[in-house]
């Protein structure tokens, strides 16, 4: 209370409402009823006097009264806060923002809620109150804040943030011990599994934990493990638990006297949860296996079942050596399931024999790497091929014979040290996953990859999927595998796919191809490397060169390529271009054009195949010497947004050819959005552009994109000048809206530049920076 009437006393003398106000806000808890009911302009002053606890309650009132309290949100940002928040410009809901930032500074103790009055209110549990505000949260570092989540005293706030959070992202993670993996499971599990959490991202990871990755990315698929290591408070997961009881209760009233058939699913419920299964494997298994222990077993009681439908039991090297007995007795002693077990044991080898489920919870602390680090057979739903199991098969080729679905025996993801990475798809029971999926910044090893491909051949809720810097190299092929598979089911919703790098291990046009053929249905492409390798080209053994493909008719609406410094060559796009007739924006970058010829071609071929493209971009491509056919675009009567960003446009250009593309652009009615940013455009072909918009254009252009064209304060007001002149002749009647000037030269002369700023906002949207010109240009000078 003292800080805030010391708040109050430093705005100078108050009026008799402002104290009314203060005293009615030291006693809230005793009036909090009767002020709700204040007529709106009592409560206006009351607002910003209340803590956040009573501000958050306010809102109602608040809105029934016909006030908003965004502008005290917005001043409590700034006073606890006190940073600038990026893109302010576009935040619609300072509550939202403040809560949601408050709740992530809170949780990972950057931020102490004594240092303001507001924040003060014994009332006011900052986690709990501020989560069903959080969409997206961010865990780091060594995931303490996942540990403190997953603390029994949190659990309102982690109900909470399984209906309000829909982003989770993983950034600049460390090697963690078992409990933690042990609270990230009941995280992870209680946030997508049983939540609303549909992206989840990593970012920033160069030495991933293996371990910890793969449990994040099997989980994100949907994938749960039995065992300790997941039980939720020490016991089995209570909505789980529920769920499984209305199945049994379902499956009860159904057929009350069921029988275990063949083929049939056990109904048990995931209260099960208590039973570890246990499979044991031979000598040789064993030896294969002994660094990365292969054990999983079904989470609701699915491993007699998949026996008797013949899917294999999984198989694994138990690491300390010791072998537990066969079978249960309550196993053994079943008719019908030792029939079944005699069946499997003819298909798969006498060496792997199910053994008998151990009562209780496991105390095994391996059970998180017996998780993720596991061999099983799938059956057809599956995506792997029983029929090539025969007797006596050794485990290499048990574990890697497959129809393609999954990537084995190729050369880009070889298996090395043994079986360990490939997840098994029927050995864990399926939960609700993400749809979208980064992993940017993260080095995947080929077990990494091949894990990945195994959860990706079943991953049909995934809709967007990002790659980003993951030097992947020639495991590439493997993703590809995966996602082969991916694209047979039916139910599959993928149509975003994403891959960038550092190094290329193909040529770009040919990754575009195999990326297509195997995925006519994305909506969405996106490839872009930096650095061609060397050594490309060289594809994994058995895997025909894409370039030989057939592409058939894919549903592509956005192309996206960003070339090594490689040549583009029309004749390799156009396969891509015919077969994506829906194609509706297409951007080339950091491409060479072997010939003068080319962009020609290109440009026909879109005419000819893509009759619905509406925007197409060139950036980093040398277009100095094509003159004739950037004309040829800029009056396209379909194409909406055209870009030239980096291009050298006017790089050696004469007046002529400038009041060519002004005249062109006057004359295109369909062209909205015009991107010339680095062209060097220059002062007096920035005041030429003005005539665009002159009495006699019949131009629709709305936004115009001249940032990094050495623009100086006094062209930029001639410029302005022009136009206030254009417009008034007009009527005032002009489709402008919107300017981008970032990276000019405005601040050579400050007060020049704030004249020309400040009338031409008056005239539209004009967007730009505090760009230190000087030091960009030291920059300049010191890469030549």
């Amino acid at each position: 209370m003292a800080a805030r009437r010391g708040a109050m006393a430093a705005e100078g003398p108050s009026s008799l409402l402002a104290l009314s106000a203060a005293a009615v806000s030291r006693s809230m808890a005793a009036l909090e009823p009767d002020v709700w009911a204040l007529p709106g302009h009592l409560l206006r002053g009351l607002l910003p006097l209340l803590s956040v606890f009573r501000l958050e309650r306010a809102e109602a009132a608040a809105r029934r009264a016909g006030l908003s309290t965004q502008p005290v949100w917005r001043k409590l940002w700034d006073d606890v806060m006190k940073t600038r928040p990026p893109n302010s410009e576009n935040i619609t809901c300072w509550r939202k923002k403040f809560l949601e930032t408050f709740f992530s500074n809170v949780l990972h103790g950057v931020l102490d809620v004594s240092s303001d009055w507001r924040l003060n209110d014994h009332h006011f549990s900052p986690l709990l109150h501020s989560s069903p505000h959080v969409t997206q949260l961010t865990l780091c570092n060594m995931l303490q804040g996942a540990v403190e989540l997953a603390a029994e005293h949190n659990q309102k706030v982690l109900e909470n943030l399984a209906h309000s959070l829909r982003i989770l992202k993983f950034q600049h993670l460390l090697s963690s011990d078992q409990s933690v993996r042990h609270s990230l499971v009941l995280l992870l599990h209680r946030l997508i599994h049983h939540g609303s959490v549909s992206q989840l991202s990593i970012y920033s990871w160069p030495v991933p934990d293996t371990v910890l990755l793969v449990l994040i990315l099997s989980m994100s698929a949907g994938f749960w493990r039995s065992g300790n290591a997941v039980a939720y408070r020490s016991s089995p997961c209570g909505l789980c638990r529920e769920e499984g009881n209305a199945q049994s209760q379902g499956s009860t009233q159904e057929q009350p006297e069921r029988e275990w058939s063949d083929g049939e699913n056990l109904k048990g419920s995931c209260g099960a949860l208590k039973e570890a299964d246990v499979v044991e494997g031979d000598g040789q298994g064993a030896g294969q296996n002994s660094s990365l222990a292969g054990l999983s077993c079904p989470l609701q009681n699915q491993a007699c079942e998949e026996a008797s439908s013949k899917v294999s039991c999984d198989h694994a090297s138990i690491q300390r050596g010791s072998s537990p007995p066969c079978c249960s007795e309550q196993l053994s002693c079943h008719p019908v399931l030792r029939k079944s077990r005699r069946r499997l044991k003819s298909a798969v080898g006498k060496k792997r024999r199910c053994l008998r489920r151990s009562r209780g919870l496991c105390a095994d602390p391996d059970d998180l790497y017996d998780f993720v680090f596991t061999v099983a057979r799938e059956d057809n739903s599956g995506l792997l091929d029983k029929s090539s199991i025969a007797e006596g098969e050794n485990d290499g080729n048990w574990t890697s014979s497959s129809t393609g679905s999954l990537c084995s025996g190729n050369a880009g993801c070889k298996k090395r040290g043994g079986s360990a990475g490939i997840f098994p798809l029927k050995a864990a029971h399926r939960f609700r996953s993400v749809s979208t999926l980064e992993l940017c910044s993260i080095p995947l090893t080929g077990d990494t990859c091949r894990t990945l491909s195994n959860l990706l051949s079943s991953w049909v809720s995934l809709e967007n999927l990002v790659l980003s810097y993951n030097g992947l190299g020639a495991n590439i092929f493997c993703i590809l595998s995966g996602l082969r598979a991916l694209s047979r089911h039916p139910d599959c919703h993928l149509h975003v796919v994403r891959v960038s790098d550092v190094f290329s291990h193909m040529p770009c046009m040919e990754l575009v191809r195999c990326i297509l053929s195997t995925l006519p249905q994305l909506h969405t492409l996106s490839v872009s490397f930096d650095l061609k390798n060397q050594l490309e080209g060289n594809g994994p053994e058995g895997i025909p060169s894409c370039s030989d493909t057939e592409i058939p008719e894919s549903c592509l609406e956005q192309l996206e390529i960003r070339f090594p410094r490689e040549p583009l060559h029309t004749m390799f796009l156009l396969p891509v271009l015919k077969a994506s007739k829906s194609l509706q924006q297409l951007s080339l970058d950091s491409a060479t054009l072997p010939s003068s010829q080319e962009l020609g071609l290109l440009l026909q071929a879109l005419k000819e195949c893509n009759p619905s493209l509406k925007k197409l971009s060139f950036h980093d491509v040398n277009l100095a010497d094509h003159q004739k056919e950037v004309l040829l675009l800029l009056q396209d009567p379909v194409l909406q947004e055209i870009s030239f960003s980096f291009c050298r446009l006017f790089e050696s250009c004469t007046a002529e050819f400038l009041m060519e593309i002004i005249n062109t652009v006057k004359r295109n009615s369909s062209l909205k959005s015009l991107r010339l940013p680095g062209n060097r455009l220059g002062n007096h072909r920035l005041v030429a552009l003005a005539d665009i918009f002159s009495e006699d254009s019949s131009s629709s252009l709305c936004q115009l994109d001249v940032s990094s064209n050495c623009i100086k304060p006094d062209g930029l007001l001639e410029f302005t000048k022009k136009l206030e002149g254009h417009i008034q002749q007009r009527g005032g009647q002009i489709q402008f809206t919107h300017l981008r000037l970032f990276q000019n030269w405005l601040d050579q002369d400050a007060e020049t530049a704030q004249e020309a700023l400040r009338r031409l906002k008056a005239v539209c949207s004009v967007v730009n920076d505090s760009w230190d010109s000087s030091q960009a240009f030291a920059d300049y000078i010191s890469v030549m």
